[in-house]
């Protein structure tokens, strides 16, 4: 694949490079600090765009949202009328997107904006390798509850045996990764869970980057862990079952000679007629 910068300089020098995509939900207190943080970090990193995701907040945040894209230039809002989860707003973000790579990182301030840099810097490199198709973020030192640390150590074990995903913490939002790569994945609720296994599943690397972990500020955590394991084992049998379904043919063509398209009457000329083929 070709590095992100020329991917970006190619279409149209006014694109970014990298899309950072934020889901928000009820995170007014959590917004301007992030965003904030973003831009210092990137501004002297790469040519980058931030859509932020209202996913039907009851609080102010889509209105400071908007706040913030009048006085930051690159911040583009968008939105769900009703709050369709976590998965669903990254997908409205991605598909949004303007640039070829995309980092993702949640809007409650638990996933410091300096990381973004070390998850990006693989897709940003002269020759980054032409199959890596994502790059995921993995806590350490994590700032949560004792009870959400062994519900989540205990998820990641059980995950980790079923789908061999080779990851450790799938449930870190700082994650980096090719926009085609992503839109292909079949999409469901929860997937974001689950991207190292379905990125795998398509035959694309996925590399994985230690990050830090901050302590949640305001507002609080949208999942509870009874609920996160009741939704969990469904999602889990649903993608290994979607792992073991795969498609394993790769196609090869046979035709040595460069295609080329014919202008319309020499098409009329090539083409037998039904009765010639007779």
């Amino acid at each position: 694949m070709d590095s992100a910068k020329e991917l970006a300089s190619n279409l149209d020098c006014s694109l970014p490079m990298v899309s950072v995509v934020v889901p928000m939900l009820d995170e007014a207190e959590n917004l301007s600090p992030l965003i904030i943080a973003i831009f210092n970090v990137l501004a002297p990193f790469c040519r980058f765009e931030v859509v932020l995701v209202d996913d039907g907040s009851k609080d102010e945040t889509r209105a400071i949202a908007l706040d913030l894209a009048g006085r930051f230039g690159g911040i583009r809002v968008i939105g769900h009328d009703s709050s369709a989860g976590q998965s669903a707003a990254i997908h409205s973000g991605v598909t949004a997107a303007r640039a070829a790579i995309i980092a993702t990182l949640d809007c409650d301030g638990q996933n410091p904006p300096e990381n973004l840099t070390s998850i990006l810097a693989p897709f940003l490199a002269a020759h980054p390798p032409s199959r890596l198709g994502l790059v995921a973020g993995q806590r350490v030192g994590r700032k949560d509850s004792y009870s959400k640390l062994v519900a989540s150590r205990f998820a990641n074990k059980i995950r980790s045996a079923v789908l061999r995903d080779g990851t450790r913490d799938t449930g870190c939002g700082l994650k980096a990764f090719r926009k085609d790569a992503y839109m292909a994945l079949p999409f469901f609720n929860h997937q974001h869970r689950y991207l190292p296994a379905l990125f795998s599943r398509d035959g694309w690397q996925v590399a994985h980057v230690d990050v830090t972990h901050a302590p949640r500020l305001h507002g609080k955590s949208k999942y509870g862990n009874l609920g996160r394991a009741l939704v969990g084992i469904t999602d889990l049998a649903g993608v290994a079952w979607l792992i073991r379904r795969r498609k394993t043919a790769t196609p090869r063509e046979f035709t040595v000679h460069a295609a080329q398209s014919l202008p319309a009457d020499d098409v009329k000329t090539a083409t037998p007629s039904y009765e010639e083929s007779r």
